[in-house]
């Protein structure tokens, strides 16, 4: 598949997704994500983590918000943040402090130490499709790639059933995660 075929492959997936979530329940959405947070604090790379990356969930994504506040004040949780063409890192301090940013309309924080990337420990990953080897396709922008660069952290992506594909089309800048958590087949 030439780079114009795999273009116009996850531009596809990503209205294909976008289709589905419009039919996903909310009730099946919150049960789905209770159940993937079950599986993420199982695994031991989360256990051990002292600092921990977690994307604020738009409402069509896997809810990470009550996991923000279930570990809060047990981890030191991180939360991205957009600027310009990269994320940045900043610590949590509390929902009153986050604003919705102008560019994509998700809750970030406006105060709160910057953190560098090489200090996470463990990543939760957003994105639109899964597939077993690891391989994510995000919103497009690429946000997350070059973070995933920059980082040691265990990279966990999160979805929901719907989510995983067989096979998700890849390009050379894209970086695959260490694991897919979803309610398809749990860990894969």
């Amino acid at each position: 598949m030439n780079q114009e075929d795999i273009k116009n492959r996850k531009k596809e997936i990503r209205r294909q997704i976008r289709e589905i979530k419009r039919t996903f329940s909310l009730e099946a959405a919150a049960i789905e994500s209770e159940n993937i947070f079950n599986q993420v604090e199982a695994l031991p790379q989360f256990n051990s983590a002292k600092v921990v990356l977690v994307y604020w969930s738009l409402s069509d994504e896997v809810d990470t918000i009550k996991f923000i506040h279930k570990w809060e004040s047990n981890k030191r949780i991180v939360l991205p943040i957009v600027v310009g063409k990269v994320l940045e890192l900043r610590a949590f301090n509390g929902i009153e402090n986050l604003v919705i940013s102008r560019s994509f309309g998700i809750k970030e924080p406006q105060t709160g130490e910057l953190v560098n990337p090489r200090d996470v420990d463990f990543a939760i990953i957003p994105g639109i499709a899964f597939d077993i080897k690891g391989n994510r396709l995000g919103r497009g922008k690429g946000f997350y790639d070059q973070f995933l660069k920059q980082t040691k952290a265990y990279k966990v992506a999160v979805g929901f059933s719907f989510q995983v594909l067989e096979v998700v089309p890849v390009s050379s800048h894209d970086v695959p995660v260490d694991i897919v958590v979803t309610t398809k087949n749990g860990w894969l």
